[in-house]
């Protein structure tokens, strides 16, 4: 299996904090690798030093593919559907969006129609209707404003996806349905997936490997199985006694 990112010594302050500390990390393609760890343990820095929103004070990405191609072959989902999207625009707009920045279907005289098809498909991938186009994010529930966020990331036809508490703003039963979705889509798409999350249920429904942080390090990773059965550290163990069943 072909490894997509690693890390080595990944650091990042922020004061005198350390939110990330000599992190050395791997993701391989096709992993759904969960990142859980409580509120500032480090794991959504962790991510967006990955995706180089921001960029570490010492250490090392490497990636399997051209770093010119990140904003293409990476995509994020965030949290809050509500502020990741612009009132102003349509719904159909903010999905076509990235295949303009990334000239998707932007060369010959037919490719708006092409991408207006290639929204329809993305509604219908994450299960909204094609008349969805012309909504605006306001006249959506918050579920579907994700979906549409969903809709968007895979608009690039990226590789990698991280998926920053793409649920936590949601009801009980609509989260249920947007979980069943991201599974659904990884498993059609072949996507690599990592998914970033305090609660552990919800990352052991949802991926194949685990990997907890706290205080900005990483205290142990390996297979879901692993780490749900047989948790090594004591934080782990406390992650997992505090942790409803999904």
């Amino acid at each position: 299996m072909n490894k997509i990112i690693e890390t080595i010594g990944l650091t990042k302050s922020f004061g005198r904090v350390k939110a990330v500390d000599q992190v050395n990390l791997e993701i391989f393609e096709g992993d759904s690798l969960g990142l859980v760890g409580e509120s500032g343990s480090g794991k959504t820095t962790l991510s967006r030093l990955l995706l180089k929103l921001i960029e570490p004070d010492s250490g090392e990405i490497k990636y399997s593919f051209d770093p010119k191609a990140l904003r293409k072959e990476c995509q994020i989902v965030f949290q809050d559907p509500q502020t990741s999207l612009n009132p102003r625009i349509r719904v159909g707009e903010a999905i076509a969006e990235p295949m303009l920045i990334h000239g998707i279907f932007c060369s010959k005289g037919d490719d708006a129609h092409r991408r207006l098809w290639r929204v329809k498909d993305l509604l219908q991938m994450v299960k909204l209707p094609a008349d969805y186009y012309n909504r605006y994010p306001h006249e959506l529930s918050g579920g579907e404003r994700q979906r549409i966020g969903i809709a968007r990331a895979l608009a690039s036809e990226p590789k990698f996806l991280v998926l920053d508490e793409p649920v936590s703003s949601l009801d009980v039963s609509v989260q249920v349905q947007v979980l069943s979705l991201l599974r659904e889509i990884r498993q059609s798409l072949k996507l690599t997936y990592l998914f970033v999350a305090h609660d552990l249920s919800t990352i052991a429904y949802m991926c194949d490997k685990i990997t907890v942080m706290r205080a900005g390090k990483i205290l142990e990773s390996g297979s879901k199985e692993l780490i749900m059965k047989n948790p090594k550290d004591s934080y782990t163990k406390q992650l997992l006694e505090s942790s409803p069943r999904f």
